[in-house]
């Protein structure tokens, strides 16, 4: 008599990365490791541009250079000529830090997106393994009720 194969025997019959992701490390881990210095200090900017700190900041210290300058020392006098070609040369940075973290994010949406894609291939090819195992222990399972009806039309078991 032939062996059939179980379904125990099938899994194990699975690649193991197959069966476990085959993934040590999360893919953000990896990446993150992989930024430069100024990949990430454009990060950080990024974030802190987009922060409302950096406004409040930003705001208090226009106004105390303003209030300063109008009751105190007065290094730049009304209208500002030297707050007002700081402010056009942090607008300048800003936009350009700004295009080179949104550059980088487009490439970590590429990266996620190729990401999701093997995922979701690896996935589909576990899918089907389980639909062939599951396809086949419905074969199995008809294969035993057409044997035991077999058996019970022939009186040897009675299976009430």
């Amino acid at each position: 008599m032939v062996r059939e194969a179980s379904i125990v025997d099938v899994v194990e019959a699975m690649p193991v990365a197959h069966r476990h992701g085959g993934l040590t490390r999360n893919w953000h881990q990896r990446h993150k490791d992989s930024l430069t210095f100024g990949q990430r200090a454009a990060d950080r900017m990024r974030d802190w541009m987009g922060s409302w700190t950096f406004i409040g900041v930003f705001i208090g210290a226009m106004g105390a250079w303003i209030l300063l300058n109008l009751t105190a020392v007065v290094w730049d006098p009304y209208p500002f000529i030297l707050l007002n070609l700081f402010l056009s040369m942090i607008a300048g940075l800003q936009g350009a830090i700004l295009l080179i973290a949104a550059k980088r994010q487009d490439a970590v949406a590429a990266a996620l997106a190729a990401h999701d894609f093997e995922t979701n291939r690896a996935a589909k090819m576990e899918i089907e393994d389980l639909m062939a195992i599951n396809r086949r222990q419905l074969e199995l399972l008809s294969e035993l009720r057409a044997r035991a009806d077999d058996a019970s039309a022939r009186g040897v078991i009675d299976h009430k």
